[in-house]
């Protein structure tokens, strides 16, 4: 299990077209992919859950990613965390 911390950066936050990107880049990996903000616990590869957690910008939140691909699908939702989801 591997858990780490990445920050918001884009300026509109989890909005849903970079919530829609974060989903779709977990739903690559087998492993089971979640996200702690505030302690709420959502499923990364549900879009209503990400969506609802309000996440802005600079907000801290906690990835939790379990199984065979764990190291995989950390560098990918990094590196689109990173990258401000293809915004600014």
């Amino acid at each position: 299990m591997i858990r780490q911390q990445i920050t918001i950066q884009n300026q509109l936050g989890l909005h849903t077209r970079a919530a829609a990107k974060l989903v779709d880049t977990a739903k690559k990996y087998a492993s089971r992919i979640e996200l702690v903000f505030r302690d709420r616990i959502v499923d990364c590869k549900s879009i209503m859950g990400v969506i609802t957690l309000g996440a802005q910008k600079d907000n801290v939140l906690e990835l939790v990613i379990n199984g065979e691909d764990e190291k995989l699908a950390l560098e990918a939702i990094v590196k689109l965390v990173n990258n401000k989801f293809g915004e600014d």
